[in-house]
């Protein structure tokens, strides 16, 4: 949900500098709080990754494209902003400049098809009039293509930096990131209760956290760690992952948003990732890049240790936890290492230089 949360701080700055500003559109809870009910949430209807896993949805999908075509037709907004979800975005912005094309379209999160499909990029050149990007590498790539596109760094410079916190990690506190999407749990949280007590079995006084994404998570959730048996040992929170990112000694962490939120916060952990086989075979043939972790991407070189698909067991996860509780000096290392990725990220005011960029199209 990190699309809705970045969506929403531009949109705040924004309406600071355009107080009469409309807002129309779909997104998540903090989007559809600044619509005045204009705003329709489905983010986690929509919230599927992968080939196989839209496809099943592809019905589902096709009736809100639908729907929110004929009402941007009937609105003529002056702007189509565009945050992050590439697969739908770019679909929904060719629809809208081949029925609108005096709408002018910004694109905010830029859509990491260095990463899956540069082939993309010509066809964003020709329906978007700029893009937002969060990473400094992200603007030549656009910008040599011939598409106006600004670095306004990245908002969770200014998001997390409200949440910070005095005082010290606990040593014998793990975090526990599955993520905040309904695949992510089913696929990855048992294998991270697994994890748990196998640790359980080297060091008795462990003790686990987890927050919930969402109240329908936190159920799912606590079902299983019931079924588990991990009910002593395992607390479950609703949302707080900002403060167990600074209160965990370390931590296992679904690929996405949060492996940047932790590296921000100096908390030492590893990646994890796991989706369908055949999703993951295809995606092996499109992605050209040699990391997934948005860190060692940063970086140019593996800083996290990552465990993709067959390597995401609790053996291999719990060998890693061991080694880092154990090993002050390479936890160390890491912390240093994560805190000067983290400081690529750039200053604070991404929000409001975003909005500064989509007023001038206003």
């Amino acid at each position: 949900m990190s699309g809705d949360a970045h969506g929403a701080g531009l949109l705040r700055e924004l309406r600071t500098i355009h107080s009469d500003l409309e807002i129309y559109g779909t997104g998540g809870p903090e989007i559809e709080a600044l619509g005045n009910g204009n705003v329709n949430n489905w983010v986690e209807d929509a919230a599927v990754m992968g080939v196989v896993e839209v496809l099943k949805r592809y019905g589902w999908f096709k009736e809100r494209f639908e729907e929110m075509l004929a009402d941007i037709k009937q609105l003529k907004p002056d702007v189509l902003l565009l945050v992050d979800y590439p697969g739908f975005n770019l679909r929904f912005s060719e629809a809208v400049k081949r029925d609108l094309p005096e709408t002018n379209q910004v694109y905010y999160i830029s859509p990491q098809v260095w990463a899956w499909n540069k082939r993309r990029i010509p066809k964003m050149v020709h329906l978007l009039d700029e893009m937002l990007c969060l990473f400094p590498f992200e603007k030549p790539i656009f910008e040599n293509a011939g598409l106006k596109t600004t670095h306004v760094g990245h908002p969770l410079v200014d998001e997390l930096a409200a949440d910070k916190l005095e005082g010290g990690r606990d040593p014998n506190l793990v975090g526990l990131f599955p993520g905040s999407r309904e695949r992510e749990i089913a696929k990855l949280f048992p294998m991270m209760l697994e994890t748990a007590k196998w640790l359980r079995s080297w060091r008795a006084d462990l003790k686990f956290c987890v927050p919930a994404a969402t109240p329908k998570l936190e159920v799912t959730m606590r079902e299983m760690i019931s079924e588990a048996g991990a009910n002593e040992w395992v607390e479950l929170k609703a949302g707080g992952s900002h403060e167990l990112m600074q209160r965990a000694a370390c931590g296992i962490i679904a690929s996405g948003t949060a492996t940047l939120e932790a590296a921000t916060f100096g908390l030492p952990y590893c990646l994890v990732y796991k989706m369908a086989w055949t999703t993951y075979c295809l995606g092996k043939m499109l992605v050209k890049i040699k990391y997934i972790g948005l860190v060692n991407i940063l970086a140019g070189e593996k800083v996290v240790e990552e465990f993709i698909q067959a390597d995401a067991e609790a053996p291999q996860l719990g060998a890693w936890v061991e080694d880092i509780l154990s090993n002050d000096s390479k936890r160390d290392a890491l912390v240093a290492r994560l805190g000067e990725v983290s400081s690529m990220l750039g200053e604070e005011g991404a929000h409001r230089r975003a909005a500064e960029r989509v007023a001038d199209w206003l």
